[in-house]
């Protein structure tokens, strides 16, 4: 992007819509529900309509129920900027493109977990490059995120790229990296979604939080060696804190059943986080705590934060398993 040149304001009244000039260089807001992304569910990254930077990711997509599409979070931060919008008689956050200084939308403080941000969006200023596309409109470097190898040349980097489940990441680690070992029900499931999860790295399923050493799935099935199904996590911590993998987990799983998730019953089937070392334990303790007071749930949240113990690696067929077997059992989703 650092070549583009924006078009003149005489072009851009010829390329774009009537909706996508108001709302990109005249900061107007599209109708509520009466737009095109709004509803859209389908895989893909969202780019600025006028210079084709992308902005956004379906993976960081939920449904605000205010009509407009909304994001959690950019899926490039560098190619997107806020600044202070004190029209309507209020203040707020306006969101701008970097390159084409396209206006967005609006940020505010009130979106889900993890990041608890709400990047409330203008479809008009966005174009939708669906996953089957990215390769060919050149924007192959994310298809990594959607559990797809990147194409060889420059559409997407080096061909034999990383699928989902080596290394979701969109960009190279930090090379700093921290574990954390979560249980929250059948870990099928649970390493599907961490898996996809930018700044996650490697991903193992396995047997925590009891006494039998080197426990095999016959063994914790039994309930009884006080192991629970969980995943080892290692994450890239300037990429993902430790607090953000938090929020997903919470997300992923209900943590108000104890020994239980979907159909799914036993010990073995608990929510539980196992911190390895203090600095871990309080985070946890204050996302729970968050959680619980939020009102997301019903019921209390019974998650257990003890520390970590020996972590038992689970059987081959066990790992990544459904990537293995699309369509494969799992009760886990990402809640709004």
């Amino acid at each position: 992007m650092k070549t583009f040149v924006k078009p003149t304001d005489e072009e851009l009244r010829e390329r774009l819509t009537p909706i996508q000039y108001q709302v990109t260089q005249k900061e107007g807001t599209e109708p509520p529900f009466r737009n095109e992304f709004a509803g859209n569910k389908k895989a893909g990254v969202y780019v600025d309509v006028v210079s084709g930077e992308p902005l956004f990711s379906s993976l960081d997509k939920y449904d605000s129920g205010t009509g407009w599409p909304s994001f959690t979070r950019p899926l490039e931060p560098g190619n997107v900027t806020t600044r202070g919008d004190t029209t309507l008689w209020m203040e707020r956050t306006e969101v701008r493109s970097a390159h084409a200084d396209s206006h967005l939308g609006h940020l505010f403080p009130d979106g889900p977990a993890p990041t608890g941000m709400r990047y409330c969006m203008n479809s008009a200023a966005l174009r939708f490059v669906p996953v089957e596309r990215l390769a060919e409109e050149g924007y192959g470097e994310y298809l990594p995120l959607f559990g797809k190898e990147r194409p060889a040349g420059p559409a997407g980097g080096p061909a034999g790229a990383p699928a989902k489940g080596a290394s979701p990441d969109r960009r190279a680690a930090s090379g700093k990296q921290e574990v954390a070992i979560l249980a929250g029900g059948c870990f099928w499931g649970m390493e599907e979604i961490l898996r996809g999860i930018p700044g996650v790295l490697k991903t193992e399923v396995g047997y925590a939080g009891g006494t039998t050493p080197n426990a095999t799935y016959p063994q914790v099935s039994t309930g009884t060696t006080g192991h629970a199904e969980s995943v080892r996590i290692t994450f890239d911590p300037e990429r993902l804190s430790y607090e953000d993998l938090l929020g997903y987990f919470f997300r992923m799983h209900d943590p108000t059943t104890p020994n239980r998730q979907g159909n799914d019953a036993g010990t073995q089937y608990r929510s539980a986080i196992f911190y390895a070392d203090d600095a871990q334990r309080q985070t946890a303790e204050k996302v729970k705590a968050r959680v619980d007071a939020s009102g997301r749930w019903k019921r209390p949240i019974v998650t257990q934060i003890v520390p970590a113990t020996p972590f038992w690696s689970a059987e081959e067929y066990h790992q990544h398993y459904l990537e293995k077997h699309p369509g494969g059992y799992t009760c886990h989703y990402l809640r709004d």
